[in-house]
């Protein structure tokens, strides 16, 4: 199997994660460097995708303001979203070319990733027919939503990805609508599970089941190694081509 880079880079601003990105798809692009599984935790900040509408955004600025929170608009698929300390961010960048060039197939790969660790970890969770992310039971005909999806496909290389409620603090959720779904709830795993979880053990959970969805072989690199590899990879990327014999 294909090798693909695992990188738990801990917390990260969401602006420095998406300029990241923006580098790691160029050098994927470029086939400098292989897939990467980018995972990280944010702090509190919203953000709204490329078909979300502003209204879904509850919130003044002044209020945004008062509880630390930023925005940012995005060139990702979906709506808007929370993110901040106890979530899982993964950002995936995956050249699809190599693997089955189909967006609604990515998307369901990376629902079963995150579907298969919840079931590990002892949560009943699926698929809610007619909406993307990660679903479990709650009281009554209304499902919540454990983890949400929003991705971005650029000449098949993918961006953007999920994200996965571990510890998350759920009241910043009522700052907007999420995903733009008003009639379903969110949670996260500690709140179902009723304990704590540990973050390392869902990392290795999402991270092993991600490999197994997509056939590739997960190698744990540091935050420092993908950079030296990204740095060289752009140093590559600026040689003139060679002359043709």
């Amino acid at each position: 199997m294909k090798t693909c880079l695992a990188v738990d880079a801990s917390c990260l601003e969401y602006a420095n994660a998406y300029s990241l990105q923006k580098r790691l798809v160029a050098a994927r692009q470029a086939s400098l460097i292989p897939d990467v599984l980018l995972l990280c935790e944010h702090p509190h900040v919203i953000t709204l995708g490329r078909n979300g509408k502003r209204v879904h955004l509850l919130a003044s600025e002044n209020l945004l303001h008062e509880m630390g929170v930023d925005f940012f608009t995005t060139d990702r698929g979906g709506d808007i979203t929370y993110h901040g300390p106890g979530q899982i961010v993964g950002y995936p960048v995956l050249q699809l070319a190599e693997m089955r060039r189909d967006l609604v197939w990515y998307v369901r790969q990376l629902e079963e990733a995150m579907i298969r660790s919840s079931v590990e970890l002892g949560i009943d969770a699926g698929r809610l027919p007619g909406k993307t992310g990660v679903w479990v039971p709650a009281e009554g005909p209304a499902r919540e939503k454990l983890a949400a999806i929003g991705v971005h496909v650029s000449r098949w290389v993918t961006s953007h990805g999920f994200a996965y409620n571990v510890s998350t603090e759920l009241r910043y959720f009522d700052l907007i609508v999420p995903c733009g779904i008003a009639d379903h709830k969110t949670t996260s795993l500690e709140r179902l599970l009723g304990r704590v979880v540990k973050r390392e053990e869902v990392v290795e959970t999402i991270t092993r089941n991600f490999g197994d969805v997509f056939g590739r072989t997960m190698r744990d690199v540091s935050p420092e190694e993908l950079a030296a590899m990204l740095e060289q990879a752009e140093r590559l990327a600026a040689l003139p081509a060679p002359a043709s014999a």
